[in-house]
């Protein structure tokens, strides 16, 4: 899989920047945003808050799965 089009967040357990998210799925929150969830390959669970724009493309793309 292209790892330029994954979906890159912090890993808070481990202090990386940059990781690439694995098994993203894609949710909208309660006020009407998109958060990604999904694990760093490690095992490390993973979040992170996108766009309307980078979420649609992140689906598009098929990097993460629509959870909504």
């Amino acid at each position: 899989m292209d790892t330029s089009k994954m979906i890159k967040a912090y890993c808070l357990k481990t202090k990386e920047k940059n990781v690439p998210m694995q098994d993203a799925v894609i949710t909208k929150t309660a006020r009407g945003g998109y958060i990604a969830n999904g694990n760093d390959g490690k095992g490390n669970k993973m979040a992170a808050i996108l766009s309307e724009a980078k979420a649609h493309q992140a689906i598009a793309d098929g990097v993460a799965k629509k959870g909504y």
